[in-house]
């Protein structure tokens, strides 16, 4: 796994989601120490009162479910 490839299944996989509803993210990183990916919910995303439930339910899903090795995902 390489961040390119995280940052390609961002833009792919769920960047037009969150941007159909207004909203988006930023990828800030991948620390492989503690296999996390940091991201940023920007836009409508970013002050929903859903907002952690899109990261759980839809950001770390799709990512878990492309790179089984990350262990969390982590909003900014």
């Amino acid at each position: 796994m390489t961040v390119e490839k995280i940052q390609e299944t961002i833009d792919k996989d769920i960047r037009p989601v969150l941007q159909s509803h207004g909203g988006d993210v930023e990828f800030l990183g991948y620390d492989d120490a503690t296999k996390t990916v940091r991201i940023r919910l920007t836009g409508a995303c970013g002050s929903c009162p859903f907002a952690q439930e899109t990261l759980r339910l839809h950001v770390e899903s799709t990512l878990k479910k492309a790179f089984p090795e990350i262990s969390k995902v982590a909003r900014a």
